[in-house]
């Protein structure tokens, strides 16, 4: 065999120094290998103490239905917060109030102008007038600010107050 690598030209001795280099280097990366898999069994262990596979795989099952669960719990909450956004836009939260004495005779400011308006400054005027002997209430109906019915001084102070107020955040 060694006549066949001196014809080619090759020193046997060489070829036997890489092959210990291989053998060495080959056994280090096997050392090196075998130090990572067990620490990764130790991990493996570890996480799997105290249960078995298919405990661990129903584990896992159970929180991934409660995810789902508390996904559609989620979207469902959403949509509840859409619909009382909506509705919110609806109430009636600014208003305006100015009181005042309808009659020269009758005293105290009894009589009021009441606007109560939402987001859009939509809504009415409630004006109640108070006389010695009677108590008149009338309504008038406000869209985006303004009304299809003249209204008096009182009325459209009350109106720019509640145009004005600014609403909460919640």
């Amino acid at each position: 065999m060694s006549a066949l690598f001196e014809r080619a030209g090759v020193d046997v001795g060489m070829i036997v120094i890489l092959l210990i280099i291989l053998v060495a280097v080959m056994a280090v990366v096997t050392v090196s290998m075998s130090i990572r898999l067990s620490r990764l069994t130790r991990r493996y262990r570890l996480f799997m103490k105290g249960k078995d596979g298919q405990s661990m795989e129903k584990a896992f099952g159970q929180k991934f239905r409660e995810i789902e669960k508390l996904m559609k719990i989620s979207e469902n909450q959403q949509h509840d917060i859409k619909e009382l956004k909506r509705k919110q836009g609806k109430t009636l939260t600014r208003y305006g109030i100015v009181k005042y004495d309808a009659f020269d005779d009758v005293g105290g400011k009894l009589s009021f102008a009441l606007a109560m308006l939402d987001r859009s400054n939509t809504g009415f005027i409630l004006n109640a007038i108070h006389s010695r002997d009677n108590c008149f209430l009338y309504i008038k109906e406000i869209v985006k600010g303004e009304s299809y019915i003249m209204l008096s001084d009182e009325e459209i102070r009350a109106l720019q107050q509640a145009v004005s107020t600014e609403e909460e955040l919640l």
